[in-house]
């Protein structure tokens, strides 16, 4: 009887860790197919600010997209991690008018873009920010 209840609690323990995760089901997705085909990334930001029809990825990114900016992508594996900065620095360098749409509709008041931006970085922005800029002298 022990042993029988003792599964059922690691069984529960098990599901709830799994559900603190978001599913690792589209993490073989092709990334740099999407990110290097115009075509292609055009239509997935379509489908995030609601001017089209989503793939079975882009619905599923959309859905996650809010609760993993509000919790700092804290359910994210690794993968999912690395696959975030990948396409955020991408938008931010390739296609700002984009990174720019996306931010206003998904972080309005912009309080995520700046959390991210230090963890992305690690703080490399907010060291930036404290370190006294050197004085030049100019020459007349």
């Amino acid at each position: 009887m022990k042993t029988v209840i003792f599964i059922c609690l690691v069984s529960m323990v098990a599901i709830a860790a799994a559900e603190d995760k978001y599913t690792s089901r589209f993490d073989n997705f092709d990334v740099d197919k999407v990110l290097n085909n115009e075509r292609i990334l055009t239509n997935y930001i379509k489908c995030l600010m609601e001017e089209g029809s989503c793939t079975n990825e882009g619905r599923e990114l959309k859905k996650t997209l809010p609760d993993a900016l509000s919790s700092e992508c804290s359910k994210c594996n690794d993968k999912q991690k690395q696959v975030s900065q990948k396409v955020i620095r991408f938008l931010q360098d390739k296609r700002p008018h984009d990174w720019e749409r996306l931010t206003k509709k998904y972080d309005a008041t912009g309080v995520y873009r700046k959390k991210l931006q230090a963890k992305f970085s690690g703080g490399a922005e907010q060291k930036k920010e404290q370190q006294p800029q050197p004085v030049v002298a100019s020459r007349r």
